[in-house]
């Protein structure tokens, strides 16, 4: 049995939905990796094609974990890398080939027009091959003026709205740190491919799943857009904050951070109680949440007077024994390490590596997804077109 082989049978573990298809990814960066690492991280075999200097990603460093950067390696676990020249007719050739005899689905986030050019495009690929599943993760979609234009995650929080209420009050917008509409857009394609298997049951027919950077930002800020198209207001920067929902928001406390969810007149009335101000629910500035969005600027006030006054710890435990939501700010590392991250298992060793990353988000029967072999190094599995070709 080849290697590629042998790691190919670790991707069929019985409790994992998509043991027994192949997917190809054609990508670089964040959002296509993710999608393809849902997918193998579900039980499918992942065929990543990547250039002779490899995803970009390899390099987005330090830090570097086990010989590519800790980006890299934690969005491309459970795969097989090979290096394909799409340049070289040769190449190009034998990745069709493959695709067309083994494929289920492909998934690609190159820059526009490439796959066209290159005749790796959805519509070229189905015509050979009517049952295949093609996934386009695009910048700004199909259409449109801008539909020719690259993107990255930046890029779409500042064009989308999101950056525009990150940050504070009167200062600069901010980028929320976390990649969410990269890894976003990655899930939206796995639950397009999701969809469209679900119709190739039904039909034997495959076809095109179109998600892009701009569609999902623009959904990322949907409730807000609500606002907007009801009321005609620009919003504002919220802090840490909701427009429309007071109080509401995090404060500091005499040794750090906490965040207070307050957003009921039944929470507002017992986190009066326990700040010792019990009078203000029968203030009609405070009365309901209209009043209190209204007046929230002299309400979130007294709140940080008061609140800045005792430890977090004080005030975890009084609002916690009131029933009031609340939280402190913490750190990525203290978040790793918490007990409630532990008894979930969520932090999760990969086979043979001293690598841990945070696995998927949901689990089957009580079992989470568990990484099944480490990223691959640079076309570590190239043999795989050689074998397809052998084979047929």
């Amino acid at each position: 049995m080849s290697e590629s082989q042998q790691i190919n049978s670790n991707h069929t573990p019985a409790n994992q939905p998509f043991a027994g298809l192949t997917v190809v990814e054609i990508s670089t960066s964040v959002a296509a990796p993710f999608a393809g690492q849902i997918f193998s991280e579900l039980g499918a075999r992942l065929v990543k094609v990547e250039k002779s200097t490899g995803d970009d990603a390899r390099g987005w460093g330090p830090p570097f974990w086990e010989g590519a950067s800790a980006y890299f390696q934690a969005l491309n676990r459970n795969k097989l890398s090979i290096v394909c020249d799409l340049r070289s007719d040769e190449d190009l050739q034998a990745l069709t080939d493959f695709i067309v005899a083994e494929a289920d689905i492909v998934i690609q986030n190159l820059r526009p027009g490439q796959v066209e050019k290159l005749g790796l495009d959805g519509e070229t690929l189905t015509r050979l091959k009517p049952s295949l599943i093609y996934c386009n993760l695009g910048a700004f979609g199909k259409v449109g003026p801008l539909k020719d234009r690259p993107g990255y995650d930046p890029l779409m929080q500042a064009f989308s709205g999101i950056m525009s209420t990150t940050g504070e009050p009167g200062r600069p917008a901010v980028r929320v740190g976390a990649s969410l509409v990269d890894m976003g857009t990655g899930m939206w394609a796995v639950i397009g491919a999701q969809s469209a298997l679900l119709k190739r049951q039904q039909t034997g027919e495959g076809g095109i799943v179109d998600v892009s950077l701009f569609e999902t930002a623009a959904c990322w800020v949907s409730l807000i857009g609500s606002q907007v198209l009801a009321s005609g207001e620009i919003p504002q920067r919220q802090g840490s904050g909701a427009s429309g929902i007071v109080p509401y928001r995090g404060y500091l406390t005499q040794d750090g951070e906490i965040v207070i969810a307050a957003g009921s007149d039944k929470l507002f009335g017992l986190l009066s109680g326990v700040l010792g101000h019990p009078e203000w629910v029968a203030d009609p500035k405070f009365v309901d949440n209209p009043s209190r969005v209204k007046n929230q600027k002299e309400l979130y006030a007294m709140i940080e007077e008061l609140v800045a006054r005792q430890p977090t710890e004080y005030w975890i435990k009084v609002l916690e024994d009131a029933g009031i939501p609340c939280s402190p700010v913490n750190n990525v590392l203290q978040m790793l390490e918490h007990p409630q991250t532990e008894a979930l298992g969520l932090v999760q060793s990969v086979p043979g590596t001293g690598m841990r990353f945070v696995g998927l988000p949901l689990s089957f029967n009580g079992m989470r997804p568990q990484p099944l072999s480490a990223p691959p190094k640079l076309g570590e599995h190239s043999d795989i077109l050689k074998e397809s070709r052998e084979a047929s």
